[in-house]
C-alpha cells in the first residue's frame, strides 16, 4: 500500500478548521454512520423518559407535582446525556486509530475497523471517557461559572463606582467584563486541552487510562487559540444547522396552532408529542453531523504535536526507505522503538527485508 503524502507543516487555527472540514467531507458517510448509533439509541430513551415524566409527575399534581416533574426530567436528561456523550467518546476514540492510519498510510476508513478498535480498547476508553466528562463538567464548568460570575460582578461594581459618569461607567464595564470573560474562556480551554489527546493515546499508543491522561497532559502544548477555534466553529456550525432546521419546524408548528412562546418555556401541557420528537431528532442529527469535525481536528493536532516533539515525520521518511525499526525481546529496552511498545510483537524480532514497510509510524502497527 502506498503511503499518502501528508503535510506536516504547523497548523494555524484557520488551517486546522479548513483541513478538518476537507477530511470530513472526503469521509463523510463513514464518520456519520460511526457516530450515529450512540445518538440514535439515546434518542428514543430520552423521549421515553420525557414521556414518563409527563405521564407520572405533572398532570393535576399542583406545584409539588410540577417540581417533581422538572426534577425527574432534569435528572433523566442529565444521565442520558452523560451516557450518550461517553458512548460517543468511546466510538470516536475507536475512530482515531483508523483515521490516523488513513491519513498516514492511506488505509481505508471503515465502520468495522472503527468499532473493532473501540471494542478492543473498550474498558480503557470507557474509563477515559468518564474521566473526560467529569473533568469538563466539574473543572471546566466551574471555571466558566465562577469566571463569568466574576466578570459580571466586576462590570456591576465598576458601573456603580463610576455611575456619576454614565458613558465612562458603560465603557469601563464593557471593557473589564469582556476582558475577564475572555480570560475565563482562555483558562477553560487551557484546562480542557490537557485531556484533548486521551482517546487518541488510548487507541494509538495503547496506554491505560491513567497513563493516557498523564501522557496527554505532557504532550498537549499550549494551543488554546486553535482548540478554541475548533470548538467555536463546531458550536457556530451546530447552531446554524439547528436554525436552518428549526425555522421550518417553527413555521409548521405555528400553522398547526402550537403556542411557540409556551413551548419555549417547556410547558408540558402545550408541547405536542410530534413537536418534542421533531426537536429531539433535529438536535441529535446536528450532534451526529458535527462531532466528527472535533475528532478530526484533535487527531491532526495530536499528529502535529508528536511530530514536533518526537520527530515522527523523520520516522515516516526512514520507514519509506529502510522498513520498520526491528522489535527486540521484551526484556530489552530499545531506544529506537516506535511509541506503541506494549501491544506490539515484542516477543519476536522483525525479519522484514530492507525497503519493506510495516506501518510503525506513530506506533500504528496492525
Amino acid at each position: 500500500m502506498a503511503t499518502r503524502e501528508f503535510s506536516f507543516e504547523p497548523l494555524t487555527a484557520g488551517d486546522l478548521v479548513d483541513r478538518s472540514i476537507r477530511l470530513y467531507r472526503e469521509n463523510f458517510f463513514v464518520f456519520f454512520l460511526a457516530a450515529a448509533p450512540p445518538v440514535i439509541i439515546g434518542m428514543p430513551v430520552m423521549l421515553g423518559w420525557w414521556y414518563l415524566a409527563r405521564l407520572f409527575f405533572y398532570r393535576g399534581a399542583g406545584e409539588l407535582g410540577d417540581a417533581a416533574h422538572y426534577l425527574f426530567l432534569a435528572l433523566g436528561n442529565l444521565i442520558i446525556w452523560a451516557v450518550k456523550m461517553i458512548s460517543l467518546l468511546v466510538v470516536m476514540g475507536g475512530a482515531s486509530r483508523n483515521f490516523i492510519r488513513n491519513i498516514i498510510f492511506d488505509e481505508p476508513l471503515s465502520i468495522a475497523a472503527i468499532y473493532g478498535n473501540a471494542i478492543r480498547r473498550f474498558s480503557a476508553l470507557l474509563v477515559s471517557a468518564i474521566v473526560i466528562c467529569l473533568f469538563v463538567s466539574f473543572i471546566g464548568g466551574g471555571i466558566l461559572y465562577f469566571g463569568l460570575l466574576i466578570s459580571l460582578l466586576l462590570a456591576i461594581l465598576i458601573a456603580g463606582i463610576f455611575g456619576s459618569v454614565p458613558a465612562l461607567a458603560l465603557a469601563l464595564s464593557v471593557i473589564v467584563g469582556l476582558a475577564t470573560a475572555f480570560f475565563t474562556l482562555w483558562l477553560f480551554f487551557l484546562a480542557v486541552s490537557r485531556l484533548a489527546y486521551v482517546p487518541q493515546i488510548v487507541t494509538v499508543e495503547e496506554l491505560g487510562p491513567l497513563s493516557a491522561i498523564a501522557r496527554s497532559a505532557s504532550l498537549s502544548r499550549i494551543k488554546v487559540g486553535r482548540i478554541a477555534a475548533l470548538f467555536l466553529f463546531t458550536i457556530v456550525a451546530t447552531y446554524s444547522a439547528l436554525a436552518i432546521l428549526y425555522v421550518p419546524l417553527g413555521w409548521y408548528a405555528w400553522y398547526e396552532g402550537v403556542r411557540i412562546g409556551e413551548v419555549l418555556l417547556a410547558d408540558p401541557d402545550v408541547v405536542p408529542v410530534w413537536f418534542a420528537v421533531a426537536q429531539q431528532v433535529i438536535s441529535q442529527i446536528s450532534l451526529v453531523l458535527l462531532s466528527p469535525v472535533w475528532l478530526i481536528g484533535l487527531c491532526l493536532l495530536y499528529i502535529e504535536d508528536r511530530v514536533r516533539s518526537e520527530g515522527y515525520d523523520l520516522e515516516l521518511m526512514a520507514t519509506r526507505r529502510l522498513g520498520d525499526i526491528p522489535d527486540v525481546p521484551k526484556d530489552y529496552l530499545n531506544p529506537l522503538r516506535p511509541a506503541l511498545g506494549p501491544g506490539m510483537n515484542t516477543d519476536t524480532v522483525s525479519t522484514a527485508p530492507v525497503g519493506r514497510r510495516q506501518s510503525s509510524i506513530l506506533g500504528l502497527n496492525d
